[in-house]
């Protein structure tokens, strides 16, 4: 314990991790994350799987698609691949609930057995080619993959260190990196040594594999401290504390932390009472610190997705192979090196910067630096496109190497930032309905992005270049939008969330309002701030 305080201190850098006793950092906290964070591999093992099954021809032979025109072989593609994201954005809409009602531990075990049956569905119909089952598996296991999408960065969130809050919620995009890696090779692996129809039913069964393992690691996780203090559970609340934080419950820093969490609680239901679920989202938008972080969770989700980052995860075999790479096998190689560079930039992102250099300035930085080598990209594909049975030329190769930067810069900062801030900075209140919300933004956009990509490639000139350009003025826009908007969270308590967006504040007002017999409603308090 003492030897991982000494090499967490030696690379987070924040005033929390100077102050708070070494002991917190035990093995329990960094289990259930390891544990929750399957959630995140059941979306990523998907997204790296599906691309790589819909360019072999095997899969092709047994679904038609490889003597249809270009245009209908391109829509069918998109209809199974955004077939998912439709059900994770339906799921995103009842997780909210079911978190707050029965928890966030056995939620996320629904969430496994819910992909689990979508997969096995999958696996079923690239068996058979039957097309119908494959929509409906996809559906489902997208149910799961959705409420995993809001219920993993709100359960680590809640019961993370706050010292190392940022880095241990990044292990979740870690876990979809990790997974999206180890299913573009074996894609790539299956495709040189396995036949017809194992070759393509062995990638889409095996995303079950993350499913298991969340089911059983979250069996043995505890429930979030923060969920049982919200339900009045102060017993179990601190029972849980004392084995995350190996330290009693008499101790300052667990007394503290309660306390931090007793006085939340108190100044959300002195602001709002004791609202019911019909009443969460008026609450959310009526008093203005929750409405700007409602607005800024909402426009980072957005902006996350038109970096351009699923176009690329989806269809990256496609993308490659419109850069001028020939054959299935060499872009699925590239592929693979392409899911290794994304896993080990997430690694960096989480051990150097998510704590140190914060979540505001990695996005910032990484604006400006996606933006070029998007253009540099778009700038290949306008002045020398590939040419069909021609070598990929120097340039080429510069463009597909810009293909591998821009997903390094993006583990530096719009893949786990957004992820993180979501889930830390709503009011303990209104954070799972704020990460519900998020998450179905994100699901929202990700399913334009997987319906609409292999059109744009298409359309928008030759090697898709007019996309590339897209994508990166969009990069530019997000920058200016964090600049302005988004405030820094490293080091800062869940609880201290309310202070930094002015709840606190409003609070104050309300209890001195009170006190002159002058009582005021969140209606009125929300006419007196406009």
């Amino acid at each position: 314990m003492a030897l991982m305080a000494r090499i967490l201190r030696s690379i987070v850098r924040n005033d929390a991790m100077r102050s708070d006793p070494d002991v917190i950092y035990g093995w329990r906290v960094f289990a259930l994350v390891f544990a929750s964070c399957f959630g995140g591999m059941l979306f990523g093992w998907d997204t790296g799987a599906i691309g790589g099954v819909l360019a072999m021809p095997a899969f092709q032979d047994v679904f038609g698609t490889a003597n249809k025109s270009k245009q209908d072989k391109s829509n069918l593609e998109q209809n199974i691949v955004s077939t998912l994201q439709a059900g994770c954005f339906a799921a995103c809409f009842a997780t909210s609930w079911l978190a707050d009602r029965y928890g966030r531990r056995p939620c996320l075990m629904a969430t496994g057995v819910l992909t689990a049956a979508g997969v096995a569905l999958q696996a079923a119909s690239a068996a058979h080619g039957t097309l119908a089952v494959m929509y409906v598996g996809r559906f489902v296991a997208g149910l799961g993959v959705g409420a995993a999408s809001t219920l993993t960065p709100l359960y680590v969130s809640e019961c993370a260190p706050r010292s190392i809050r940022g880095g241990l919620t990044a292990f979740y995009q870690l876990f979809i990196v990790t997974g999206i890696m180890i299913a573009f090779w074996v894609n790539y692996g299956c495709l040189l040594h396995v036949s017809a129809p194992a070759v393509y039913v062995v990638p889409l069964a095996l995303q079950a594999l993350p499913a298991i393992f969340l089911i059983g690691g979250m069996f043995l996780a505890p429930e979030s401290p923060r969920w049982c203090a919200r339900k009045d559970d102060w017993e179990r609340a601190t029972k849980i504390l004392v084995k995350l934080r190996c330290l009693p419950a008499d101790s300052e820093y667990v007394s503290n932390e309660i306390q931090d969490m007793a006085s939340q609680l108190e100044i959300e239901r002195r602001l709002t009472g004791d609202a019911t679920a019909k009443t969460l989202l008026k609450e959310m938008f009526l008093i203005p610190g929750n409405r700007r972080r409602t607005i800024i969770s909402i426009v980072l989700m957005i902006c996350q997705q038109m970096t351009g980052v699923n176009a690329i995860n989806y269809y990256a075999p496609q993308i490659f192979q419109n850069l001028g790479m020939t054959g299935t096998d060499s872009s699925l190689f590239a592929t693979g090196i392409y899911g290794v560079v994304k896993m080990a930039a997430c690694s960096v992102f989480l051990l150097f910067i998510a704590d140190s250099l914060g979540r505001r300035w990695a996005l910032l930085w990484t604006s400006g630096a996606l933006a070029i080598v998007l253009y540099i990209i778009g700038i290949y594909g306008r002045v020398q496109p590939p040419v069909k049975g021609e070598p990929v030329s120097a340039f080429g190769y510069v463009a597909i190497t810009c293909i591998y930067l821009w997903a390094a810069l993006f583990q530096f900062g719009w893949g786990p930032a957004c992820w993180i801030l979501v889930s830390e900075i709503p009011t303990a209140r209104l954070r799972a309905m704020n990460v519900a919300i998020g998450a179905a933004t994100q699901w929202l956009f990700n399913f334009v992005m997987a319906r609409s990509v292999l059109t744009m490639q298409a359309t928008m000139g030759k090697a898709g270049y007019g996309m590339f350009f897209m994508f990166g003025s969009f990069d530019i826009i997000m920058g200016f939008f964090v600049y302005f908007f988004v405030p820094e969270t490293k080091g800062i308590s869940l609880e201290k969330m309310d202070e930094l967006f002015g709840v606190t504040e409003t609070a104050k007002r309300l209890d001195e309002e009170a006190d002159g017999d002058h009582p005021v409603s969140v209606r009125s308090e929300r006419a007196g701030k406009s």
